[in-house]
């Protein structure tokens, strides 16, 4: 069916010298987002400009997962305001878009708000975004916000928003199915679906080509991928659980599951770096783990969101699992994979939390000590099952005490994991110069925390005898000196390699 506020009229792209300026809220899938939006409009003839001022189109890659989330772009929205303003006084149009998971929540608010959007593209419509430019042209207001049930824009490689990086995100599936009761993400980016591995292999080497030192491979539920794309892969089986784990939907069978992409792309760059985020706990098979631990260039670093330490705070929320059953899975991932860093999520003052339930939340956090957390307090989201089955009864001062003490008790665990690298050997990817000081590198180790050491000359482990400079992508061994609860701090041993500093 056709969008009410999509005007049927022909259209041609009016993109040249139009310059557009792109802003991204919210998480990797976003910044993904706008690399696929960059590469559709760039290949329609737009120009790209990083000031404000220039722009003739600002487009805003939004988030709905939590409220502050919305209400950051409607305050930016105030800022662009005037700069519209202006632009009419000077007859120089601006054309403004809301783009990603707001725009897929709020449409018809967005449209309506003071008029000054003129364009509204969901995370299914993208590809619309020069035809949704053209009817803005002409005066129009234009959106499009469908969801697919096939989109995955595997066609298209994403335009590295920061050329000459170190790093990059490749989107492998889109959507989800888990159905948590907090959760808006099935509403906003529809239901789960995967793209080919065919084309994820291919934009994997394309980035090694062009010297990326490290991929996280993106989904909202990254280990349930499951690839159709080809008959001979429609016949396998259902997965399995890990145990104690249950879904509100019936597993699929058939596919080539997560453990063969996770093999294929580990293949392609014995030096570059593999992470994959986000994932649910209920989808770690042990093959995923094995392939973890024997592959040197597979980090072994797993996110394991656990949004709450009490089973009845995780049954109201339809987390498919227990307290118990994650614990038993933090033990058996620390079993496959000696030395893994963890880190998690977790939701303060969920609907009908009690401070029994809370206080079992901080001892999960005291029992497991994540080295990396995402700590938020609950904000209820219209259309999910908590917005119409569930009350949001935990007053906001309790919210906000409550993740307060969870901040602190996290920041005291994650010290003490920290602190036990000091005098060990810590292999980092040099992201840059660090933002606090010129004189000093920044970068990651395996287990994704940050580690700053002094940007002097060292030794190269290949033999050069010459004293070499790290530089953003090289790999150095660093000897850990002091931690904290986010960062590590070290002196620079030599430059080497993911090859050998593994053997």
């Amino acid at each position: 069916m056709r969008d009410r506020f999509t005007v049927d009229i022909c259209v041609t792209p009016i993109s040249a010298f139009v310059a557009v300026y792109l802003e991204t809220y919210g998480c990797q899938m976003n910044v993904n987002d706008t690399e696929i939006a960059w590469a559709i409009l760039q290949k329609n003839g737009y120009t790209r400009t990083k000031e404000v001022d220039e722009a003739d189109v600002i487009l805003l890659v939004t988030c709905s997962v939590r409220e502050k989330a919305e209400q950051a772009i409607w305050n930016r929205l105030q800022h662009l305001k005037a700069l519209k303003t202006r632009r009419q006084q000077d007859r120089l149009p601006l054309r403004i878009g809301i783009l990603g998971c707001m725009a897929e929540r709020l449409k018809e608010e967005i449209l309506h708000r003071e008029k000054l959007v003129d364009i509204v593209a969901g995370p299914d419509a993208y590809r619309d975004l020069p035809r949704l430019l053209a009817v803005a042209e002409s005066g129009q207001q234009a959106a499009n916000v469908l969801l697919s049930l096939d989109e995955t824009y595997a066609d298209i490689l994403p335009v590295q928003t920061s050329a000459g990086g170190t790093t990059a995100f490749v989107s492998i599936m889109r959507g989800c199915d888990n159905m948590c009761s907090y959760c808006i993400v099935p509403f906003t980016r529809g239901r789960e679906r995967s793209r080919p591995i065919a084309s994820i292999l291919q934009e994997v080497k394309m980035l090694s080509d062009q010297g990326v030192k490290e991929v996280t491979l993106l989904g909202q539920n990254v280990n349930s991928f499951r690839d159709m794309s080809e008959v001979q892969f429609q016949s396998a089986a259902a997965p399995v659980l890990s145990r104690g784990f249950s879904t509100v939907y019936k597993a699929k069978p058939g596919g080539l599951r997560f453990a063969h992409l996770l093999d294929q792309v580990s293949r392609i760059d014995p030096e570059m770096r593999i992470r994959f985020t986000s994932p649910h706990p209920k989808d770690f098979p042990d093959e995923v783990l094995q392939l973890i631990q024997e592959r040197h260039n597979i980090c072994k670093q797993l996110h394991l969101p656990a949004q709450s330490g009490s089973t009845r705070v995780l049954e109201a929320m339809r987390r498919g699992y227990t307290r118990e059953a994650y614990l038993e899975l933090v033990h058996h991932v620390r079993d496959s994979i000696p030395g893994v860093s963890l880190s998690s999520d977790f939701i303060a003052g969920f609907c009908g939390e009690t401070e029994e339930d809370h206080q079992q939340t901080v001892s999960l956090l005291r029992e497991v000590r994540y080295n990396v957390g995402f700590l938020f307090a609950y904000s209820m989201r219209q259309k999910t099952r908590a917005y119409h089955r569930l009350q949001d009864d935990v007053p906001v001062d309790v919210k906000q005490r409550r993740l307060q003490e969870l901040i602190a008790v996290f920041r005291e665990e994650a010290a003490r994991a920290n602190e036990a690298m000091v005098g060990q050997s810590q292999l980092v990817l040099v992201e840059g110069p660090s933002k606090r000081s010129a004189s000093e590198l920044c970068g990651r180790n395996d287990g994704n925390i940050k580690v700053i050491f002094p940007d002097a000359e060292i030794k190269d482990a290949a033999g050069c005898k010459a004293l070499v400079r790290a530089q953003p992508g090289d790999y150095v061994l660093v000897k850990v000196t002091s931690a904290s609860s986010q960062t590590l701090k070290g002196v620079p041993l030599c430059r080497t390699t993911l090859a050998c500093s593994t053997a």
